[in-house]
């Protein structure tokens, strides 16, 4: 009796372990990085208006875009010596 005790428990392992899903989940790989990215921070749009203003870096801080200064106008033409005088 100890015997078919014994087999049927070995044969029960042995199929539930045949029925085991051993399969490691697949990961899909991150997206690559798009031009002027940096790796490990994440954009940040502030007001809403769907243009990224900054980017949150890894530790946390919220770190905005600066640009730099507009140029200046050209000055505005000089007046032609032709036309109505004075």
């Amino acid at each position: 009796m100890k015997g078919a005790t014994f087999g049927a428990l070995l044969l029960s392992a042995t199929v539930l372990t045949a029925c085991a899903d051993n399969r490691q989940d697949v990961v899909a790989p991150a997206p690559p990085l798009g031009p002027g990215a940096l790796a490990g921070t994440v954009a940040a749009d502030r007001d809403g208006d769907g243009i990224v203003d900054g980017y949150y870096s890894p530790d946390g801080m919220y770190v905005p875009f600066t640009a730099p200064p507009c140029p200046t106008p050209p000055p505005p033409p000089l007046p032609t010596p032709r036309g109505e005088r004075g």
